[in-house]
């Protein structure tokens, strides 16, 4: 068994634009034959699809995302299974666009979890069944606490903090779901945008979620990759980073850098894990080359050495590995 995960996927505003006269694979630039060489892939989406017009009580924000319902053919053509809605951008638009969305969803055969029509909905895992094994997902935020679910449409919004009644809920809601598949993936779009530094609180509540009941603990939100960790035979991404957006790129942190991480099973044993670097160019990622895909490869070495996470480079091939 061969799963996919990669980071935050934003298909608004400049890539919207473009989808209108490029063919919706363009985003995934020389990746889908990789994509299709793996059983299940899923994404964090950083926006919300909707066709409506007009919005009425709008959240402020800085910069709101969204993209054609059409757009969905893009997820889609790189055959996403599942994404994360829970992070602060699926309700840029509204409650009303936000439901739109989840219809969509339902109707293209794309699993969600991490928001929902109220606060029962939000927290609801999904959950999918391939070759005979059963895939847990299951997503939440610490980002935008007003935007929390209650009867109405929100998010699963949990603070990062191990003693919140929100976090215990959590970590119940992890063991009961775990008793219910083989393989159980958190989704955890936390903390700030920049930074390569692993917060404490993620370390000690990645942990917490892991001694629960998950296999993987999926992170996202900053808008770099950050480092691997191997807690009891269990994988922690910290940040999977951005990997299709239309983001101005700073030059320190190179956000436009990330992986395709690629999760190899055996049974219902996660083996290892392959991670294939990748730039984004143009509003659209590819496989990263020669030096600049070295570069990416040595960051996360670096980054992951405090951890103790030991990554073998294939240089031939052009990723690096590592073994649980």
């Amino acid at each position: 068994m061969r799963i996919i995960l990669v980071g935050d996927v934003m298909l608004g505003r400049l890539v919207d634009e473009l989808l209108e006269v490029v063919d919706s694979s363009y985003p995934w630039g020389d990746l889908l034959p990789l994509f299709r060489c793996a059983d299940w892939k899923g994404c964090n989406l950083e926006c919300v699809f909707t066709d409506q017009t007009e919005f009425y009580e709008l959240p402020p924000k800085v910069f709101r995302f969204k993209s054609a319902v059409k757009n969905i053919e893009v997820l889609k053509d790189a055959g996403i299974r599942v994404v994360s809605l829970a992070n602060n951008h699926v309700l840029d638009f509204g409650k009303k666009a936000l439901c739109e969305m989840l219809d969509h969803l339902d109707a293209a055969g794309i699993l969600h979890s991490g928001a929902g029509v109220n606060l029962e909905e939000s927290r609801l895992p999904a959950i999918d069944q391939i070759q005979r094994l059963r895939i847990g997902f299951l997503a939440f935020t610490d980002n935008e606490p007003s935007w929390e679910a209650s009867e109405e449409a929100g998010i699963h919004y949990v603070p990062v903090q191990l003693d919140d009644p929100r976090a215990q809920t959590l970590f119940e809601l992890v063991k009961e779901t775990k008793t219910k598949v083989d393989f159980l993936i958190v989704s955890a779009h936390w903390g700030s945008n920049w930074g390569f530094e692993v917060p404490t609180e993620h370390v000690d509540f990645a942990h917490k979620l892991i001694e629960q009941g998950a296999d993987v603990v999926f992170g996202h939100s900053p808008h770099v990759f950050r480092a691997i960790e191997i807690f009891h035979h269990s994988l922690i991404l910290y940040s999977c980073g951005d990997f299709i957006d239309d983001y101005m790129v700073d030059p320190y942190f190179r956000n436009d850098w990330s992986f395709v991480f690629l999760l190899i099973l055996e049974g219902k044993k996660l083996v290892s894990l392959r991670l294939f670097p990748v730039v984004i160019a143009n509003f659209r990622v590819q496989r990263a080359r020669g030096r600049e895909a070295e570069e990416i490869i040595e960051r996360m070495i670096a980054l992951c050495r405090p951890f103790g996470t030991k990554i073998h480079w294939e240089k031939e091939m052009s990723y690096c590995c590592l073994q649980l």
